[in-house]
């Protein structure tokens, strides 16, 4: 048995997550082959007495996967595992990329409702951080999920759903990772459909008092405001009617917009800013004045998804809805004070109340507000500018995006964090599944 497990683990050097704001170290690395081989990762971690977490893209920014002691890839554990065109329901293996699911779930005339505009995650890591799409009418990712498999701390598999064993499953399906290894994922998921996808710029006084009207009016609302510019690209998409015909946008097209310009253009331009701090401010301008439209038509992933090469850093929150006015103003009128200039566009989103413990949506319809700042160039004060604003209106940071709560501050936030607590001292009493990162926003 113990020759077994020796074969699973491998020594690995650093692992860097997608944005260099994470660097680890972990003492051995684990991919798992089966629910025997994860079984058997568990179950000699505990015995040891040591620690683990498991990751997956890298997308998130804080550290929430990181850890020194034993790292677990889910890269073997991909690919669905029953799917019932009838109901929808479709169960999958914890360690496939979104990308990957979604080509899968069309192939069977399927969709997931409501997507984020990253298909880079696997969806274990993206409904254990509380990825999210937008949608007045839509929850976050976690909310489309219908059952869960995770193998706990001692090593026992366990099921887990709004019928049985609820708790586990409220507090599971956004857990960090921090009450088991998830080994299979069931989506609940509906008819494959198209979006009409309407993209134009917008002065952003008209975005913001129009905003509440138009996030209702549409199955897909979301902006971007660049910090200097007036204008706002504002993205509409909306279920086509029964029969439509799809009307992508042509490959030459898409290459030039997504590729060229969107990537390559405004990568150029912000490594520019970032070589002159004081061109920031013009040029972006220039790119909130350059915003082109676009309108067609396609296959909901295609349109939920979008090219993302430039890297950056990101924070985000999510307020009451009706607060997002309020924040915006502030944000806006001190923005330009800043020393250090902004060089990336703020993203503005809206979901649903849920009823996901740790959900940032957890039963209050919520607006989403995303600030970043292009690699390599000073966001700290503009994070902490961002941060004191949503404060004021008890914002929930995203757990995949760069913030400074500890749990102190995070259990006024949620209603439910002494219940999430409770929990993962009866599942996990030892620590296995402990980091420095969870200590900070978990432990009082």
């Amino acid at each position: 048995m113990q020759g077994e497990e020796d074969s699973l683990m491998k020594h690995t050097t650093s692992w860097t997550n997608w944005a260099g704001t994470v660097a680890a170290t972990p003492r051995s690395l684990a991919c798992p082959r089966d629910l025997d081989e994860l079984r058997a990762v568990v179950t000699s971690t505990a015995e040891a007495g040591s620690q683990l977490r498991v990751r997956g893209s890298g997308h998130s920014f804080t550290p929430v996967a990181a850890t020194d002691a034993v790292a677990v890839e889910l890269s073997e554990l991909t690919g669905i595992v029953a799917a019932d065109t009838t109901t929808g329901l479709v169960t999958v293996r914890a360690g496939t990329p979104l990308r990957q699911l979604n080509t899968l779930l069309d192939g069977l005339g399927l969709a997931m409702s409501n997507l984020g505009d990253i298909d880079a995650q696997t969806i274990a890591g993206a409904i254990s951080t509380g990825t999210h799409g937008t949608g007045a009418r839509f929850g976050g990712l976690a909310s489309q999920v219908h059952a869960l498999e995770l193998v706990l701390a001692d090593g026992t598999v366990t099921s887990c759903s709004a019928e049985h064993q609820p708790e586990l499953f409220a507090a599971a399906k956004v857990g960090l990772g921090a009450l088991g290894v998830l080994h299979t994922v069931t989506l609940r998921c509906e008819p494959a459909f198209l979006l009409d996808a309407e993209e134009r710029s917008e002065p952003i006084e008209e975005v913001l008092a129009n905003f509440t009207e138009q996030a209702e009016a549409n199955d897909h609302f979301e902006f971007y405001w660049f910090p200097y510019g007036r204008r706002a690209l504002v993205k509409r998409n909306n279920r086509a009617p029964a029969g439509a015909e799809p009307a992508p946008l042509s490959a030459a097209r898409q290459f030039f917009e997504y590729r060229v310009v969107e990537n390559g253009v405004f990568g150029t331009l912000c490594r520019l800013g970032r070589l002159a701090p004081p061109l920031v401010k013009p040029l972006n301008r220039l790119s909130s004045n350059a915003l082109s439209s676009r309108a067609y038509r396609d296959v909901a992933h295609r349109v939920f998804s979008t090219p993302r090469t430039v890297r950056f850093v990101e924070s985000e929150y999510a307020v009451p809805r009706a607060a997002l006015p309020e924040v915006l103003s502030e944000l806006r009128a001190m923005v330009p004070r800043l020393a250090d200039p902004v060089m990336f566009p703020v993203e503005v989103r809206v979901a649903a109340a849920d009823d996901a413990w740790l959900s940032t949506a957890y039963q209050r319809d919520s607006a989403y507000i995303a600030v970043h700042q292009f690699a390599g160039m000073p966001y700290r004060a503009y994070f902490a500018l961002f941060e004191s604003i949503v404060s004021n209106v008890n914002g929930r940071p995203h757990w995949g995006k760069l913030h400074t709560l500890d749990a102190a501050e995070l259990r006024t936030r949620y209603p439910r964090f002494d219940d999430f607590g409770r929990l993962r001292a009866e599942v996990d009493p030892q620590g296995v599944f402990q980091s420095g990162y969870l200590r900070r926003i978990l432990d009082t």
